[in-house]
């Protein structure tokens, strides 16, 4: 099954480099990170909250990069996504490293080595790792235009689904003119856009494949993806080429219903997850607010549909839940699943308890004598009015 990442549970750490001393400039990477942060706080994305995500923009050292890293490393327990654009040089020792503003092709020592990255997502609480690398081998910098293994070969790391660009050339990495680069550039169109008649929620697995297509169409490098531990069901947002004003859908054969790839209620760990995902279920049921409704029977109105999926806090009572997850086609083993997240949720989130009032906390004898108070102090009022 998609599921989208638990949003409480995720971070994200963003880093790029444009300026450097000793390469070519890529002022376009400084549009990429901006963009790339806005997009994934964004409803219809990963909806990461602000402070989820950390923006590393021309890091002067590695440690500038690695703390940030590890700090997120530590606090990630659902997913965790690392993108980095810039320059990728292969050293001498056939090892990936990522350019720095300072960098010297020829000094090692002054680029991060992309094994520390490894060994920090290792170490990661994280259930999943998204590795987005948007980088090439700068061959004219390092005097030599390919590797015997592709980048995706040095960069995989265990339990992590890796994205890569592979661009050999610096025409291929930021066309002369373009807002973004050209592999980065693809990724925000789709999940900006959407990918047509693709599924209701874009994981991995689909975002590569139209990668390839896109970038191939327009005669760049084709990206490469090493998936480890099914990471490739792992959903970066709804695809909103589906999510463009319809008439009511007919309703879909059950069959058809049982068959979609629903979001998996297992892998969350917070409100803010579940919540999350419980609005991706219409999506991927590819029903509208009002033919939800229609198929519960009228238990949900279309206004309690549109409230159950914006709210932000867990729902109060089960049932309103469940009518909606019966109404939107899930199967019922999943909707047991999903009772038994909720259930755990509402155990481990505090809920805020009303205050007794005077006459609840003081016993029978002060309510009796808080209500004489309160019909004498009417009676005044309605003598002096």
């Amino acid at each position: 099954m998609s599921v989208l990442p638990d949003p409480g549970a995720s971070r994200a750490v963003l880093i790029g480099t444009s300026r450097y001393d000793y390469l070519e400039q890529l002022p376009a990477v400084g549009n990429n990170l901006t963009a790339l942060a806005s997009l994934l706080s964004g409803p219809h994305s990963l909806h990461l909250p602000a402070r989820h995500i950390t923006v590393v923009e021309n890091p002067p050292d590695p440690s500038a990069v690695m703390n940030p890293l590890r700090q997120a490393a530590a606090e990630a327990t659902d997913t965790l996504l690392v993108y980095y654009a810039g320059h990728g040089l292969i050293d001498p020792h056939d090892a990936l490293t990522l350019a720095m503003p300072h960098t010297q092709p020829s000094q090692v020592e002054t680029s991060l080595n992309y094994d520390w990255l490894r060994r920090t997502l290792l170490e990661s609480r994280a259930q999943r790792h998204v590795v987005l690398l948007d980088c090439c081998y700068s061959g004219l910098a390092l005097g030599r235009m390919s590797a015997p293994r592709g980048l995706a070969d040095h960069a995989a790391v265990e339990g992590t689904f890796l994205l890569a660009a592979s661009a050999e050339t610096r025409t291929a990495l930021a066309p002369v003119g373009d807002t973004h680069t050209a592999f980065t550039g693809a990724l925000l169109e789709t999940l900006r856009h959407g990918i047509p008649g693709g599924p209701p929620l874009l994981d991995l697995e689909t975002i590569y494949l139209h990668l390839r297509r896109t970038l191939e169409a327009r005669a760049h490098p084709v990206p490469q993806a090493r998936n480890r531990n099914s990471g490739a069901h792992l959903a970066l947002g709804c695809n909103r080429a589906d999510l463009a004003p319809t008439p009511v859908v007919a309703t879909p054969h059950p069959e058809q219903a049982g068959s979609r790839l629903w979001p998996d209620p297992s892998a969350v760990s917070t409100t803010a997850g579940f919540l999350t995902n419980l609005a991706a279920v219409r999506a991927t049921s590819g029903l509208t607010q009002q033919e939800v409704s229609r198929r519960s029977a009228g238990r949900i109105s279309p206004g309690t549909v549109s409230r159950l999926t914006s709210r932000d806090t867990l729902p109060a009572t089960w049932a309103t839940t469940a009518a909606y997850l019966t109404a939107c086609g899930v199967p019922n083993d999943q909707i047991q699943q999903w009772q038994k997240t909720w259930q755990k949720l509402r155990h481990e989130t505090p809920t805020e308890l009303a205050k007794p009032t005077s006459s609840r906390a003081a016993g029978p004898a002060s309510a009796m004598a808080e209500m004489g108070r309160r019909k004498i102090a009417a009676l005044w009022r309605g003598r002096n009015y």
